[in-house]
């Protein structure tokens, strides 16, 4: 068997700092995919959010170098006037011109995602004052990705939860805190690998009578 899941994505924007706090809170530690947070800050931002979110969680928080190694366990933070792109097993950073006003862009990073991972994909938007990260949802949900959003009026912004919902209407709505926690569950699924599966053959047909 083979985890289902190896990767969430989680975009915010306005209201992100104390919904980020909330969702890696209720991660447990026993976790076993790799989550990626992207939230939108000024370009002259200091490195102070992973240190303000390490302060909510005991796994470990870092943000993302280019050419850094993708672990199961860990929460990969998004580096303020970079884009992020998701490559298999390890993260690459751009510095192309913004997209949407925004670097990081939310939509990028769920983009690079779901072409990288799939299925094997969970992408959440919560708070944000902008559509940013909804065409990158749509995204992932067709390419087979789990879709999840925040319910727009826990949102401290509700503009960017409603704008994903409306892109993508099947995705599951959730409190932040019941995210973080189905991200968790979802961590542990697994479905069969089909290098190891067995296939027998079918049962003969019976003979016929003489």
């Amino acid at each position: 068997m083979s985890t289902a899941y190896e990767i969430a994505v989680v975009g915010t924007s306005w209201g992100g700092l104390s919904a980020l706090r909330e969702l890696v809170a209720a991660l447990p530690l026993d976790l076993d995919l790799a989550v990626v947070l992207v939230q939108h800050r000024h370009k002259l931002s200091d490195h102070v959010l992973p240190t303000l979110l390490q302060d909510r969680t005991e796994l470990t928080v870092c943000e993302v170098e280019d050419k850094m190694p993708m672990e199961a366990g860990r929460i990969y933070v998004a580096p303020a006037d970079y884009h992020l792109l998701v490559e298999p097993e390890y993260f690459t950073l751009s510095v192309e011109e913004p997209i949407r006003y925004s670097r990081p862009s939310i939509d990028l990073t769920f983009s690079t995602t779901a072409d990288t991972y799939g299925s094997r994909a969970i992408g959440a938007v919560l708070t944000g004052a902008n559509a940013d990260g909804a065409e990158g949802l749509r995204r992932l949900a067709a390419r087979g990705g789990f879709a999840l959003v925040q319910e727009p009026a826990s949102a401290e912004s509700p503009t960017m939860p409603a704008a994903a919902l409306k892109a993508v209407p099947t995705a599951r709505v959730l409190t932040v805190d019941a995210i973080g926690k189905l991200i968790g569950e979802m961590s542990h699924e697994t479905r069969p690998d089909p290098e190891r599966q067995i296939f027998r053959k079918p049962p003969s047909a019976p003979e016929a009578n003489p």
